[in-house]
């Protein structure tokens, strides 16, 4: 779900087209067709191992991955195509709307034996409770990065977003769920299904908000803080944990309230013509050696318990990349909106970035 999105037209790039032509996949073994994030997978960027050239090494069978931007996107392509896929990998809420609408095959988890590895946190997902439409791929938390030359008052939470002291110098996500959530949590509303009434309120905290701001952004945010243009933003704790290596300058908040927990899940599609491979495919990124090349390359959580023992110390023991039980515990999740909802929040936040 959180991903780094200024690069994803070199991931395009990288990755084959050759599942767009192939109808509802092919017949042939030999191949698996996966629909993912943009740079989402550890393909010998870094010095890391290419995660897609040990599993055709190991299983003979050819990868191609074509890439999304958003949940949307993938839900679009699946529904509204007649191109299909063997490996998706949405985030909680759109696996529970894809659960819904009998999109998603039932996994048969003989085939994915490593599912054993992963942590009982990460099993029976709010999206998947009876656990068996999915397999976690990547976890992480909203968090704030921050600018230690420009921010006096060390934060706490996401009212820092609204300090005044830092007018002009503030980022905020130039997307209208995470928004809306922290402007919610501002205000004591759990984000996690909210109300038209809920999204009424938290506009009322955006428009307090909008004449502190610089921008709103999403991928900006690198140059912005790793040069240091900005002084404070709310971005996803793995990503920060990777703008923290670019400038010393940089530090980091996890919102003592808790703040959204957000996972992708592996699954497969209901018009998969290779469940097989596909399950061969989404085992094998849980092989530990396989999962903790992801984690390095992402920095975003790790959920196979055996594959962080494979990390260095510093991955291990960051808050960012694995916060603490304690804290998750305090993290809300979110949940499918309703159709009606969603588009509302849509509207309310085009709104306020137009006055």
């Amino acid at each position: 779900m959180k991903k780094i999105l200024a690069i994803i037209l070199s991931a395009v790039m990288l990755c084959s087209t050759a599942a767009l032509f192939a109808g509802c996949g092919s017949k042939d073994a030999g191949e698996v067709n996966v629909y993912s994030w943009g740079d989402y997978f550890a393909e010998g960027q870094d010095g890391l191992m290419n995660v897609f050239d040990e599993f055709e090494k190991e299983t003979g069978i050819k990868v191609n991955c074509t890439t999304y931007e958003t949940n949307e996107d993938l839900y679009n392509m699946l529904k509204n195509s007649n191109v299909s896929y063997d490996v998706v990998i949405p985030s909680e809420y759109m696996v529970t709307k894809l659960i819904k609408e009998g999109m998603l095959e039932e996994l048969n988890y003989d085939n994915i034996p490593n599912y054993q590895l992963i942590n009982d946190r990460f099993k029976h997902l709010d999206c998947d409770p009876d656990g068996k439409y999915t397999v976690i791929y990547q976890w992480g938390v909203t968090a704030l990065v921050y600018n230690k030359t420009k921010v006096k008052n060390e934060p706490k939470n996401w009212d820092a977003l609204w300090d005044e002291s830092l007018k002009g110098d503030i980022l905020m996500f130039n997307n209208s769920r995470d928004a809306m959530a922290i402007a919610m949590q501002t205000i004591g509303i759990n984000p996690s299904n909210c109300t038209k009434e809920d999204i009424d309120k938290a506009c009322v905290k955006l428009r307090e908000q909008k004449p502190l701001l610089k921008k709103y952004v999403m991928d900006q945010v690198f140059t912005e803080m790793e040069t240091s243009q900005s002084a404070i933003a709310p971005y996803y704790a793995g990503d920060i944990a990777m703008m923290m290596e670019e400038n010393e300058d940089l530090d980091y908040c996890l919102p003592d309230y808790g703040s959204n927990l957000f996972y992708d899940a592996m699954c497969v599609p209901t018009c998969s013509k290779n469940k097989e491979n596909a399950e061969k495919f989404i085992n094998f990124m849980q092989k530990p050696e396989i999962a903790a090349e992801n984690c390095k390359y992402l920095r975003y959580g790790c959920a196979n318990d055996e594959a962080v023992k494979l990390l260095d110390k510093d991955i291990q023991e960051s808050e960012l990349t694995f916060p603490s039980d304690e804290y998750l515990d305090k993290c809300y999740v979110f949940g499918n909106l309703d159709p009606e909802v969603y588009e509302y929040m849509q509207e309310q936040f085009v709104k306020i970035q137009a006055e």
